[in-house]
């Protein structure tokens, strides 16, 4: 049992060393996020080849006289770049999937972009019951049956009722004699944290944008799971009016309305009011936009509102602008500008995928 589990802890590393020299062409592909479970992540990695023994039947050594041209095959067998007629009985290339935990992808993460660890901002903690099953009980069901200790009374009860046989050693249990295992409850502090991922969906965000979107958001998700034992994530759409979506909608909708910024900052701050309040939640908004507002006035309402009311509420703020050929690029130049030395506003500029860790860095690489 013991070299069992050494061999697998031996190839778990080899896997976990092959992850990390590709990690970074992971994190500028959507190839992770269709395989993502609730805990763990199906990496495909066909670099990977076990070794194994292949039996044959032995082939005569030299080779025999006879007519034929220099690069015929011997013995009748097909050639180099000939195909052998009929169907083949051998095997084929297999790609192996590993699944690897999310919370080791994140460490990995970390460990790529030299990311610190994050102190949650005052005391953002949420009480859940937990404890564990050192307890007992007369009663309950029959997975947290107490074997041991059941039979231990079974075996008391026996003896003192005189009906033990040492030369027929016999113990029945009954009812009574049966204990379960119970759990102590306790209160336990657990560190909760809410994501905001707004996007703009109007028509100049096209495909290839939303699928940068799509990457960023994995990867942060990842990384604050890793951080925080609660996490909920909003998503929110905005073109001229904002909304609150599901998932899917996030990344497959697409409008062809203008552009109003200030939408999707108002129904942030208005979820934030209704139902994240600061003293308990650790607030993350990311916004991703082509860098397009209908107007200037818009944009000055934007920068007075995270000004005054977002950025004093949530731990980090967190612009991304991804470049389109129909966007202008001009909000992020506007933020630099007002906001540039606010210590909670991040913004970045993601031209292609290539920009992606990058940018990953900027965002979470201050810890907050």
């Amino acid at each position: 049992m013991y070299r069992i589990e050494a061999d697998r802890a031996r190839f778990r590393e080899i896997v976990r060393g092959r992850i990390r020299q590709d990690l970074r062409k992971f994190l500028s592909t959507g190839e992770l996020i269709g395989r993502c479970g609730e805990h763990a992540v199906s990496i495909p990695l066909p670099q990977i080849e076990l070794p194994h023994i292949r039996f044959g039947p032995n082939a005569k050594s030299g080779g025999e006289g006879g007519e034929g041209e220099s690069g015929d095959a011997k013995g009748g067998e097909p050639g180099e770049g000939q195909a052998a007629s009929g169907a083949g009985n051998q095997e084929g290339s297999h790609i192996l999937e590993v699944e690897v935990d999310i919370e080791d992808l994140a460490e990995m993460l970390g460990e790529e972009l030299e990311l610190p660890d994050i102190e949650p901002r005052g005391v953002k903690e949420l009480s859940t019951e937990g404890g564990r099953y050192n307890g007992l009980h007369n009663s309950g069901p029959d997975s947290l049956r107490h074997f041991r200790r059941s039979y231990k009374n079974a075996l008391r009860r026996t003896i003192a009722s005189g009906l033990w046989d040492p030369r027929r050693p016999k113990v029945v249990p009954i009812p009574e004699d049966f204990r379960y295992r119970v759990r102590n409850a306790c209160e336990q502090p657990e560190s909760s944290a809410v994501v905001f991922h707004m996007m703009d969906v109007s028509g100049s965000m096209g495909r290839e944008q939303k699928e940068i979107v799509r990457i960023k958001a994995f990867w942060i998700d990842t990384w604050l799971r890793s951080q925080y034992r609660n996490l909920e994530v909003v998503y929110i759409v905005h073109d001229a009016v904002a909304k609150v979506v599901d998932q899917h909608t996030f990344f497959h909708l697409r409008e062809s309305g203008g552009t109003k910024i200030s939408s999707a900052y108002e129904l942030c701050l208005k979820q934030i009011q209704d139902r994240y309040r600061p003293e308990d939640w650790n607030l993350y908004p990311f916004h991703y936009s082509d860098g397009d507002n209908w107007s200037a006035r818009d944009t000055e309402f934007c920068i007075t509102m995270l000004r005054d009311e977002i950025l004093p509420r949530v731990n980090q703020f967190c612009y991304g602008q991804v470049k389109s050929a129909h966007g202008s690029g001009q909000f992020k130049k506007d933020l630099d500008n007002a906001l540039g030395e606010e210590d909670r506003l991040v913004t970045t500029g993601i031209s292609d995928r290539g920009d992606i860790p990058v940018s990953i860095k900027s965002f979470l690489g201050r810890g907050r």
